[in-house]
Parts: C-alpha cells; structure tokens; sequence
C-alpha cells in the first residue's frame, strides 16, 4: 500500500509540473505566433522593394533582452560577450549573390544574430543549384533565391529584418543596394564585371566588403584561406578581378577575400544546345556577360566559403581580434635555412649559439604566423607567390634586444642590410626616432610571449 502512495504521490507532482511548463509555454506562443502572422502578412504585402532605414539597428541591442532571442543566441553570448553581441545585433549586412556560397553566409549571419539583412540575386532556385544551397528544397525551386531565404529566414530568425531584392546589381542599382550604410558587404558573385564593379564601389564609399572567389571545381577545404586579394593563388576569377580593379580602377589590393590555393579539378564543361550538339553558349545568355556553360561543384565547397566569409564578417562586427593565417610560400625546408642562419649569425656576433632557444618549428611560427614571410620592416603585400618563396634568399632572423636570448619572443625577420643596421643601433635610438615601427614590432613580440605563455 506505500508503494501505491507513493506511486499516486509522484504522479500528481508530475502532473503540477507538466501543467505549470504548458502554462508558461503557452504565455509565450501568443506572442510569438502574433508575431509570425505579422511576418506573413507583410510578406505577401511586401512587393520585395528594400525601402531605405537609416536607422538600421531599430531592433537594437535592447532585443537581446527577449528571454527566447537571447537563448537561441546564448552560445554566440557566451563566446564574444554580451556587450559584443550586441554590435553584432546592432548590425545590418549586405549580401550579394545567394548561391552555394552567399546562402551559407547568410544564413550563418542571421543564425548568429544579425539585426538586419539584405539579400540581392537576380537568379531563380534550380534543381541542379540544390546540391549547395543552403536552405532551397525541390518545392523552392522556380522560385527567386533571394525571396526563398527570406521566406526560410522568417521561420529561422523572425526578429531580424530580413529584405530581398529580386535584382542584378550594376551600376544603376549601386545606390539602391549600397545605400543606407551597411557595416559589412559580402560579394559573393561570380561574374567578373558585376564584381569588379561591387568592388570598386564599396572602396569609393568606404564600405568594408569581403569577397568570394572561385570555389567550383575544388574539393580541399584545408587550402581554404582568408587574406588580401593580392595574396589569392591559383585561382583564375580573383586573378582576373585584381588585373580590372588595378587597370580600370586603380585599386592594388586592401580587399580581404575567401579563395582556395588549391588548382581547380576541373574546367567548364562544354555548352551543349537543345539537340545535344556543342553550341555556341553567348547564344543562350539571358543576361549577357553571365557564364552559361558550367562549373563541376562539389557542394561542402561553396558552403564552406559561405561559412568562412560569415565567421570573418562576425569577428569583425564583434570586434573580436582573429590572427588569420598568412598565405606563406615557404615550406620545411626554408625554415630549416632560416634557422641554420640564425645559428650561424649568433656564432659570429656572440661567439656561441647557446642563446638559440628556438627549433625549426619555432622558426616557422615567427616567420609565418608573426611576420608573415615578409621583412619586419616591409609588411607590404609586393612579394607574393613566387616573389616570396625567392625572398627567402635575403631574409634572416636577428635579435630585437641585444641584451636578451633568441628566443621566440625577442627574434624578428630582415633583409640582411636591414640586420647590419639594427644591430648597430640600440633600442632606445629606434624608439625615439621611428616609434610607429618599434611600437608595431613590441606589439608583435607581445603577441608571442601570449602564444606561448612566456
């Protein structure tokens, strides 16, 4: 008979329990409910026009205080910070080109917050775009790519502003698209005129853009790389964008974009006309300039570009610093005659090597990750590719203080001239006389006493 009380007893208090949860879930789902038949509505009202908000951040940091946003965020809180998140809240973010890569950016950016988006393609969901669109299932297809993630996107993240232009950006959309002043501008096109000129114009207007660059017909995602478009390799489409921006635009470089040094697999497939045969594709072209023929896709290729460009453009809102890693040419073997020189040099200043305390992993952590292949002088981006993998030849490793071991934290990158001349002034000359330089070389030392726990 205990047993049955008992049993009697738990399940009473089971059932207080489960009624009190349904009440406290059902004060919340009017609200929430409300406010999702408010989205559908304006949808279906919403002729898909972007009208201008100047004050883009109208939701505000002040959203975070909703108990169900603020959940649905608490890992992104955790890791930057309530105070940061905010920014990122705050924010209103321009992507252009919803494709494999666009899609995955976007719908990272609004899975991590952020207030507002605008999202612009000219392009319709195909069945054929399926294997690397983010969120577009079969029933999407035919459908504009812009209004089937904002469609998606409501669903997602109701609470951020989400606005689609069914539109090709060009010049006569430029201040449609790039007004309201957007904190951050993705491009994530593929034709090399309408990119060129989103680029141009966001350097013109001061915006910070990111760009994407080929990711078809590639399958390694550890040569994935964030740095400035002049440090992209092997890649065709970023090759021909810097050649225009230089030649038309006058732009060298400060563009940060996601490539892959990886040589593409494969090429265009040939353009194949409604009879089978190979025809001429520029016969086929809806949008003339617009590639017709295709690009062999492997999908985790694009979505991880999306991925990449949206964790750079929300460390950056964040304002979290990120050390990405530099594009250096170098391989093992360079490093092990950087460190032998080093030796080397230690004997002939100080008699003795026994102050080296670093090996040739060491070697290669300060002259990649800390000075980038390149001269602690000279962080200019001139030498890349093979220019950088011939500079070796004339690069060495020097003590930063005379007075101190080489060790990780006190070992800087010169030409040889550069050397001769900073061993043959003392440190307080070079403070005084060049500050910006010696502040910029003790902030970088610093960052290796941090690494290492020095």
């Amino acid at each position: 008979m205990g047993e049955k009380v008992k049993y009697l007893v738990l399940l009473g208090a089971g059932a207080v329990l489960g009624s009190a949860a349904t009440v406290a879930i059902f004060k919340l789902l009017p609200r929430r409910v409300g406010r999702q038949c408010t989205n559908v509505e304006a949808n279906e009202l919403n002729d898909h026009k972007f009208s201008e908000n100047k004050n883009h951040g109208a939701t505000g940091p002040d959203l975070l205080m909703d108990e169900i946003v603020s959940e649905q965020l608490t890992r992104n809180i955790q890791f930057f910070g309530l105070e940061h998140q905010k920014k990122v809240v705050s924010s209103y973010v321009v992507v252009i080109g919803l494709g494999g890569v666009g899609s995955h950016a976007a719908s990272m950016l609004l899975r991590s917050g952020v207030g507002k988006l605008l999202l612009v393609d000219f392009d319709q969901v195909s069945v054929s775009s399926l294997n690397r669109h983010a969120v577009a299932t079969r029933e999407d297809v035919g459908t504009p790519k812009a209004l089937c993630l904002k469609k998606h996107f409501s669903t997602i993240f109701p609470e951020c502003n989400v606005d689609a232009k069914v539109q090709l950006y060009d010049s006569s959309s430029e201040d449609e698209i790039l007004s309201g002043n957007p904190d951050f501008v993705l491009d994530c096109i593929d034709n090399i005129d309408t990119k060129v000129a989103l680029l141009a114009a966001c350097v013109r207007r001061g915006l910070k853009v990111v760009s994407a660059t080929g990711a078809g017909a590639r399958a390694d995602p550890t040569r994935i790389h964030v740095a400035d478009l002049r440090e992209s390799t092997n890649d065709p489409l970023s090759r021909a964008v810097r050649h225009r921006l230089r030649k038309d635009h006058g732009i060298e470089g400060g563009i940060p974009v996601v490539f892959s040094s990886e040589k593409p697999k494969a090429k265009l497939l040939p353009f194949k006309g409604p009879n089978g045969e190979e025809e001429n594709p520029s016969d086929y072209q809806i949008v003339p300039g617009f590639r017709v023929r295709i690009i062999p896709v492997l999908g985790t290729i694009p979505a991880i570009f999306g991925q990449v460009m949206a964790s750079y453009v929300l460390t950056q809102l964040a304002e979290l610093q990120v050390h990405m890693e530099p594009v250096v040419n170098f391989d093992m073997d360079h490093y092990r005659v950087l460190h032998q020189r080093l030796i080397e040099h230690e004997e002939l200043q100080f008699g003795t090597a026994i102050e080296v305390q670093v090996d040739v992993e060491e070697v290669m952590y300060i002259a990649k990750e800390l000075w980038h292949g390149r001269s602690a002088r000279d962080q200019s981006l001139k030498d890349v590719g093979r220019g950088m993998w011939r500079s070796i030849n004339e690069l060495i490793l020097i003590r930063w203080d005379r007075m101190k071991p080489a060790s990780v934290s006190n070992l800087i990158l010169l030409k040889f001239q550069e050397a001769d001349e900073h061993e043959s002034r003392s440190l307080e000359d070079i403070k005084d006389q060049e500050p910006e330089y010696f502040s910029r070389v003790t902030s970088v030392l610093k960052r290796a006493e941090l690494d290492f726990g020095l």
